[in-house]
């Protein structure tokens, strides 16, 4: 029982310090973006540098009464504001490094560092 018990322990830590040692790694070797797509409905509406800091609102919907606010500050892009039911797209941490993406599903933006 105790040996059974030794050997769950020495497995767990294996695959704690395996999970550290990929999540470094990604971490460490993720490129920085330079820019952010803006695409609205699969369809690039706009293109944003990640060099410059800027608030703009990202216009959607019939009619255009869906909005998402968007902040580029610091190198770093997130949504900073929106009038979505869910509000999913403002929780998500900022995004600075290729293939991050923060979604706004109810408004059908799409936000992606390239």
């Amino acid at each position: 029982m105790k040996r059974l018990l030794r050997n769950d322990l020495i497995l767990i830590g294996s695959i704690v310090l395996l999970s550290a040692a990929v999540f470094l790694v990604f971490f460490l070797t993720g490129s920085r973006g330079r820019e952010v797509s803006v695409q609205i409905d699969g369809r690039e509406v706009e293109r944003y540098s990640l060099s410059e800091d800027i608030h703009t609102v990202i216009n959607s919907g019939s009619g255009n009464d869906q909005y998402n606010v968007l902040q580029i500050k610091d190198g770093k892009a997130s949504v900073i504001g929106a009038n979505c039911r869910d509000g999913i797209c403002e929780q998500h941490i900022p995004i600075s490094n290729e293939g991050e993406t923060i979604v706004c599903l109810p408004h059908k933006v799409v936000i992606v560092v390239e």
